[in-house]
């Protein structure tokens, strides 16, 4: 099976409050293999970095998880796993990824969990995993997708969690 297309069909869920964010980032740090790349979709308080700690806290991080809004990326060193969490709001132009070594933080195994992929379109690996968060009400409506067979098993591990 090739790695670059998957047929499984798009997985909604419901969250409904931060701490279910959590436990859903908690359930993906389960099914998540190293070298897998996540991008992370939604508006501006959306839930991203939320489920993005939860991720973190599914890998044994059990301190704070800033976003790296400024930064542009945090990493993590966690059960011999490295964990990068970017944030591409304030990119001003994809090609500034270059400029931090972008294409080194994709080596090497690591896990890459990128918040507005959008903005360094040109400049990143396509995604593993696509997870689209939408504010539904007082809660959110994710859409997970998978884009490669690596994304896939994630996915088929969520649904055997829900059935």
């Amino acid at each position: 099976m090739s790695d670059k297309a998957v047929s499984l069909a798009d997985v909604e869920l419901v969250v409904d409050g931060e701490l279910a964010m959590l436990e859903l980032g908690k359930q993906l740090a389960v099914a998540i293999l190293p070298a897998t790349t996540v991008y992370l979709e939604g508006d501006l308080g959306a839930g991203k970095t939320t489920l993005c700690r939860g991720l973190l806290r599914g890998f044994g991080h059990d301190a704070a998880v800033k976003s790296p809004t400024y930064t542009l990326v945090e990493p993590y060193q966690l059960q011999d796993q490295s964990i990068y969490h970017f944030d591409l709001y304030r990119l001003a132009d994809p090609s500034e990824l270059e400029y931090v070594g972008i294409r080194d933080y994709f080596e090497g195994g690591a896990i890459c969990i990128i918040e507005w992929p959008e903005r360094g379109l040109g400049f990143l690996p396509p995604a593993d995993l696509v997870v689209t968060i939408e504010v539904k009400g007082s809660g959110r409506l994710l859409t997970l997708t998978a884009a490669t067979v690596t994304g896939g098993r994630v996915v088929e591990h969520l649904i055997g969690m829900k059935d």
